[in-house]
């Protein structure tokens, strides 16, 4: 990911992780990796073959390429830094936003970081990336050369990489584009685009010279009204968890001007998408019948909540509520179903009583609408026994509802 001119790695950095992803420090990082000793004891270790700053990247790298399998199947060849790893795409949504690109056509990514969507991209075909902090762009080529020689897939050809400005970047001659502006220009996290780097008007400028563009932005992201008129925005989850938002432009747009979330599963390939629709808003229940829904982050964060409901019939358990109900059990990759167990007032003394009497050890606990602490409700519980449960903590007019159930899967 670009960062501005003060952050930019300094030559003393680059000349560190040039060695580190050479072969002198390859030896080293197979013994740190096999490392079953105290800290201390593994840093006089490596001090014998390398200096303090050295042995630390050694150790630091062992430790981000064992944080980074949850996302690369790869990591153990790759290369990373703290921030790098924290901002990458993984590669199941890498792999399913790569599949909108041509396949075969040239493709750049910028501001590509350590290249999760980069090594994605070089899959469809000749890909290029590009990053103007040259240690970043350093690791993504390290990174594609690793995946490439790695793959069982067999990768055409590890992507270019070039340490650039993106305004150095002759975008005119790709087929199509992503970028991932930094969202931490000054060090702390914003969701105002105006605020990153590049901004919207260099990304505006970039998108007169090439349209057909995907901009990765964080799920919370403030758009300028413009880009929310020409693009589709598609909010993406995996593993319960709203990962990214993406604007696709032009001709990688599928449902331009309209807003569409997507949840993942284990594969790239298996999706579930919710486009935008002109449906109303859901009917109030009665009662809470036999099951409870809620919908995927995802939806959440796209405002697609009334589509799904509409789509199967729900009906909300009060007006604008995220939790829905029926008197049948939908499986849905964009609904978390729950079987209602039990229905109280949300008090401490009974709903405690009703846990210990269920046996309850291990409690998923959910909220919607009231301001309570998780942790703290799950130390108030002080739960001992060996059952599965989930929690849901919900108002229902004046009244605040427990309700406990269980997780259909």
């Amino acid at each position: 990911m670009s960062q501005p001119a003060r952050a930019i790695s300094t030559a003393a950095a680059l000349e560190d992780f040039e060695w580190l992803i050479g072969s002198d420090a390859a030896e080293l990082l197979s013994l740190a990796a096999s490392f079953r000793i105290p800290l201390t004891a593994q840093v006089a270790q490596l001090r014998g073959y390398c200096s303090p700053t050295r042995t630390h990247l050694v150790l630091e790298q062992v430790a981000l390429r064992a944080k980074a399998r949850a996302k690369f199947t790869a990591a153990d060849q790759m290369f990373f830094t703290a921030r790098g790893l924290e901002q990458a795409t993984d590669e199941i949504v890498a792999g399913y936003k790569a599949a909108r690109f041509p396949v075969g056509a040239r493709v750049l990514d910028l501001c590509c970081g350590i290249g999760g969507d980069l090594l994605a991209l070089a899959r469809r075909g000749e890909t290029g990336g590009v990053d103007r902090d040259p240690v970043m762009a350093l690791l993504a080529c390290a990174n594609g050369r690793a995946v490439t020689e790695s793959s069982a897939e067999g990768v055409a050809r590890a992507p270019d990489v070039a340490s650039l400005d993106v305004n150095e970047c002759d975008i005119s001659q790709c087929a199509a584009w992503h970028i991932d502006p930094d969202r931490r220009p000054v060090g702390r996290r914003t969701t105002h685009v105006e605020l990153h780097e590049p901004g919207p008007e260099v990304i505006d400028r970039l998108l007169v010279r090439n349209p057909h563009a995907a901009i990765k932005l964080a799920p919370a992201a403030e758009l300028p009204t413009s880009w929310s008129a020409q693009a589709e925005l598609e909010w993406i989850s995996r593993g319960r968890e709203c990962r990214q938002l993406v604007a696709w432009f032009d001709q990688l747009a599928r449902h331009p001007g309209r807003r569409s979330a997507t949840v993942l599963g284990s594969v790239s390939t298996q999706c579930r998408t919710i486009v935008e629709t002109d449906a109303e808003s859901p009917p109030v229940a009665q009662r809470i019948e036999r099951y409870l829904l809620e919908p995927d982050a995802a939806v959440l964060a796209a405002k697609l909540s009334g589509t799904l409901a509409a789509e199967h019939g729900l009906a909300a358990l009060t007006p604008g509520s995220a939790y829905w109900t029926s008197d049948r059990k939908i499986v849905d990759p964009a609904l978390g179903c729950f079987e209602v167990q039990e229905v109280l007032p949300f008090r401490i003394k009974p709903l405690k009583t009703l846990l210990r009497s269920r046996n309850v050890g291990r409690l998923e606990i959910k909220k919607r609408g009231v301001e309570l602490d998780p942790a703290e409700l799950r130390k108030q519980l002080a739960l001992t026994g060996d059952e599965a449960a989930t929690l849901l903590v919900a108002r229902i007019g004046k009244r605040v509802v427990a309700i406990l159930a269980r997780r259909v899967t």
